[in-house]
């Protein structure tokens, strides 16, 4: 059920020039949280920015009432919330869109980027179930891959670097682990050519794979229709329908 509160940030970290976590604290239910679902930020402070930015739910800890934001500083709207100081009062649309499936029993997760920022609370969830997926993170440098060591916990955990800097050298789809065929699920967040080859490899191989789209979603209810994807059934709003979607269902889209 969505709901909108305003939060307290409980905890801010920068992680070097690109990322910082938020750690929101609410009284609110937080144990209907799915991996893969998002919020709607309100940004205050600043005339440029009108709407309300999504942010993927990167961590929850529901026992503590908290979830944790990890957001990439790539515009006016995350250049201002990267001024909030712990303490601030930080309004929230959640939970947001359809989420991850956590039925594997052996499972691929596999983010770029900013895109590892749900597959924190995936892993988690398949922990839960006594499931340890094979989490793949990647990057075009070690400092392009934030909160690496959070994954440790969780799964076996393995990177892929353009320069070399971390794990082997080369893309995600070039990694010693990336052996589709080896796993039941592919799950993947990213950057949008990574997906789309991971989303041929599983289809190639018959796997089932589901890829988190990042269309500009501006209102999260599916309302304004500016995500709007096409997909094999027709058009679907990324912020309701999505933002994961099963791959077999965007061929169009994978091309």
């Amino acid at each position: 059920m969505k709901q909108i509160a305003d939060f307290t940030i409980a905890k801010r970290e920068q992680l070097g020039e690109h990322y910082f976590t938020l750690t929101l604290q609410h009284p609110g239910n937080m144990e209907t949280i799915l991996p893969g679902q998002f919020v709607e930020i309100e940004v205050k402070g600043t005339r440029e920015v009108m709407l309300r930015r999504p942010i993927s739910i990167h961590d929850v800890d529901a026992e503590k009432g908290t979830m944790t934001l990890l957001i990439q500083i790539v515009g006016k709207g995350t250049r201002q919330l990267a001024t909030l100081k712990e303490g601030d009062k930080l309004n929230v649309i959640y939970p947001l869109g359809h989420g991850f499936a956590t039925d594997a029993k052996n499972p691929l997760l596999v983010g770029g980027g900013a895109g590892i920022a749900p597959l924190l609370h995936l892993a988690k969830c398949y922990n839960e179930k006594g499931v340890r997926p094979t989490i793949l993170l990647g990057g075009r440098n070690a400092n392009l891959i934030p909160v690496r060591d959070a994954f440790k916990p969780f799964g076996t955990l393995a990177f892929a670097t353009e320069d070399g800097s971390l794990g082997e050298k080369g893309l995600v789809t070039q990694h010693s682990l990336f052996q589709v065929s080896n796993y039941d699920l592919i799950q993947t967040c990213g950057p949008t050519p990574m997906m789309k080859a991971i989303a041929r490899e599983a289809l190639k191989a018959d796997v089932r794979c589901e890829v988190s789209l990042e269309n500009m979603m501006a209102c999260g209810i599916g309302a304004c229709l500016c995500c709007v994807c096409d997909t094999d059934e027709g058009h679907k709003c990324v912020c309701k329908e999505g933002p994961v979607f099963d791959a077999r269902k965007l061929t169009k889209w994978i091309g």
